[in-house]
């Protein structure tokens, strides 16, 4: 029963029944971005003209647009960070192999090793 318990702890909020909120990137911090969006674009929209119904339809504009764009913007990020840390990694891990050989790239910028008596 314990288990049971358990996994239902762990499932998170779905989103519509398809966007797990809480394990997906990105997803959480863009709902919130859009739900600020939409109440700020709605709230002027209404007053500057008084349309209830218009009012309603630009917040939810503004709802998908901040939504949309607070997503794409928060992917592209973790893809960039993504790719340097790999970029990273591969530089740390040449330096590792290559440390005091012949391949080692600070030795090639006129540094030289001591190899001992000759």
């Amino acid at each position: 029963m314990a288990g049971g318990e358990e996994e239902s702890k762990n499932k998170g909020f779905r989103l519509l029944w398809i966007l797990d909120v809480k394990n997906t990137p990105c997803a959480r911090e863009a709902i919130l971005h859009g739900a600020g969006g939409s109440i700020v674009a709605g709230l002027l929209h209404f007053l500057a003209t008084s349309r209830v119904r218009r009012s309603y339809d630009v917040g939810f504009a503004g709802f998908m647009l901040t939504t949309l764009g607070s997503w794409f913007y928060c992917r592209l990020n973790n893809a960039k960070i993504r790719v340097q840390q790999r970029i990273i990694q591969e530089g740390i891990k040449n330096k590792v192999v290559y440390e005091g050989t012949a391949l080692d790239p600070i030795n090639k910028s006129g540094r030289e090793t001591p190899s001992g008596p000759s």
